[in-house]
């Protein structure tokens, strides 16, 4: 009975070791930035790997009244390419740290893809 008791242990303290690199992991992500551009770099947004929008960079060229339906599909277009860019990060990351805790490719922990 010993025996099964230090495996459970062992099993806890695993599962409070791969928690809490789960939850280093995403303060990390918060901190990797992407950039994403349109119209040549006319528009560009800021944000993390894990999604957040950290600023909008509007060309002046782009202030004409006639070009507002421009200038809101071409920041639509940098948000995504910015999230897209974000997405691979974090899949670069996490893919990482799965290997790091020697789990085989494609296993999934929750909250971790």
């Amino acid at each position: 009975m010993q025996n099964m008791e230090e495996m459970m242990r062992a099993a806890q303290e695993a599962a409070t070791k791969i928690q809490q690199q789960m939850q280093d992991a995403q303060v990390k992500l918060d901190t990797i930035e992407v950039e994403g551009s349109a119209g040549g770099g006319l528009v560009k947004v800021r944000a993390t790997a894990r999604g957040r929008i950290l600023g909008v960079a509007i060309d002046d060229s782009l202030f004409a009244e006639e070009e507002k339906s421009i200038l809101e599909d071409l920041v639509t277009a940098a948000f995504n390419d910015a999230r897209d860019k974000a997405d691979r990060k974090a899949g670069e990351h996490m893919a990482e740290m799965q290997q790091g805790l020697g789990l085989p490719p494609g296993f999934n922990l929750p909250g971790m893809g």
